[in-house]
């Protein structure tokens, strides 16, 4: 049966020793196929360039090195920017870093991280706080400027040096980028060597080091120079108000702050429980009597409203109606009992970008990679494991945030550009 299609067409069956020339044949030609015919599931598509294939089925968890930072998680990094960009990142000091750390950031952290002490001068009363002069890496040696460290820091080329207690400033930079605030001063951690310094600076501590703005705006009187304007409590919440007035009688700097510029103080001082700028005589609580505005019998003075006076309101000569975060260190200790609501009195919205922030469950870890590129504050603090704990203190402030904006049902408001 098997023989008649042959018959039909009227060719004869080949003969045994045909079949086995063609056979050999077949053979030959599939040992002379080119390894591009190969079904591997490891190779590039055929658009892909050629390359060693070895590379290619390597999987990326086994290829990346120990030292390698892992990748970006596939998530927004930047609330200006559509999905899917979040991976780009930009270099700095210690690698690369976040994309919410500006170049501008990253140059003045680089600065402040290992630039050269050429001058020092002390803060008139604010204890160890000095501010330095800085030569970046690489500087000549004569390069100081003749004017001294009054012309260093008219350059940009400052920073404040401060206690090793205040270390929490640099984690409330990286918060306050984090965010998207961008109202802090760049801060990083260092141990200073310098001959030019005290040694109690030199003992191998670490302390915080803040880069100074030069045209920051202050007072001229020498007993409140730490404000851009003088304001009162009662003032300050008449300001708040959606139809109350827009000036501040005699008080230009402060007229030229909006609305939106003291949510954005109000938000972050709740995270961080900082109380000396809208609530220095601690009136929002119940404080310990250690507490200074105890000592100070500063408390008292919470019976009489009019008494009551905002503490650290800056702006800067270049934007009169920007506020600047300075002394941020707050409180990390600060219980949740006891956490001061009258920092959040009179604020009807937030900033849209970062209540988003806060919503998206992932504060810690952007905080974590963020943290990551000050490496003397990272290793010093056990890295991410030794961070954990006050990060976890802010998610929690975090939620307690949320729920209040929740349940009074206040607003967010878009962002202004950087």
């Amino acid at each position: 049966m098997a023989q008649r299609p042959w018959r039909r067409t009227g060719l004869k069956p080949p003969a045994p020793a045909a079949l086995g020339v063609l056979l050999a044949l077949a053979l030959l030609a599939l040992a002379r196929l080119p390894p591009s015919l190969d079904c591997s599931p490891h190779l590039p598509p055929a658009s892909s360039p050629p390359g060693p294939r070895q590379a290619v089925a390597t999987p990326l968890s086994r290829g990346r090195a120990r030292s390698e930072r892992p990748p970006v998680p596939p998530a927004r990094l930047r609330w200006d920017q559509p999905p899917g960009r979040g991976r780009r990142r930009r270099r700095g000091p210690a690698g690369d870093a976040p994309l919410w750390l500006s170049d501008d950031d990253l140059q003045k952290m680089q600065l402040l991280a290992g630039g050269r002490v050429v001058s020092k001068t002390r803060i008139p009363a604010h204890g160890q706080v000095l501010r330095v002069g800085l030569r970046a890496v690489g500087d000549a040696e004569g390069d100081a400027s003749p004017a001294g460290p009054e012309g260093d820091c008219q350059d940009g080329r400052c920073g404040l040096i401060k206690r090793p207690g205040d270390l929490y400033e640099v984690l409330a930079f990286h918060l306050d980028r984090v965010l998207g605030l961008n109202r802090s001063l760049p801060a990083v951690a260092r141990r200073f060597t310098s001959h030019l310094l005290p040694y109690s600076y030199t003992d191998g501590s670490l302390r915080p080091i803040i880069w100074w703005a030069p045209d920051l705006r202050h007072l001229e009187d020498a007993n409140n120079d730490q404000n851009s304007c003088a304001l009162g409590w009662l003032q300050y919440q008449e300001m708040l108000q959606p139809r109350g007035p827009t000036l501040v009688a005699g008080d230009a700097p402060c007229s030229s702050i909006p609305r939106s510029e003291w949510s954005r103080l109000a938000l972050f001082d709740f995270l961080l429980q900082v109380h000396d700028r809208l609530d220095r005589y601690c009136c929002g609580f119940q404080p310990d009597p250690s507490e200074p505005c105890v000592e100070e019998m500063l408390h008292e003075k919470c019976r009489n409203p009019a008494e009551l006076v905002l503490v650290h309101i800056l702006v800067r000569r270049s934007a009169p109606s920007r506020l600047v975060f300075i002394d941020n260190a707050g409180r990390p200790q600060h219980p949740e009992e006891k956490l001061n609501f009258r920092l959040l009195q009179g604020i009807d919205s937030f900033p849209a970008a970062a209540v988003a922030t806060l919503r998206s469950g992932r504060l810690q870890s952007l905080l974590l990679e963020s943290l990551r590129v000050d490496r003397e504050l990272w290793e010093s603090q056990g890295g991410a494991e030794g961070l954990r704990p006050l990060l976890r203190t802010i998610d929690r402030r975090a939620r307690v945030l949320l729920r209040y904006i929740q349940e009074r049902n206040l607003t967010v408001f878009g962002d202004s550009p950087r």
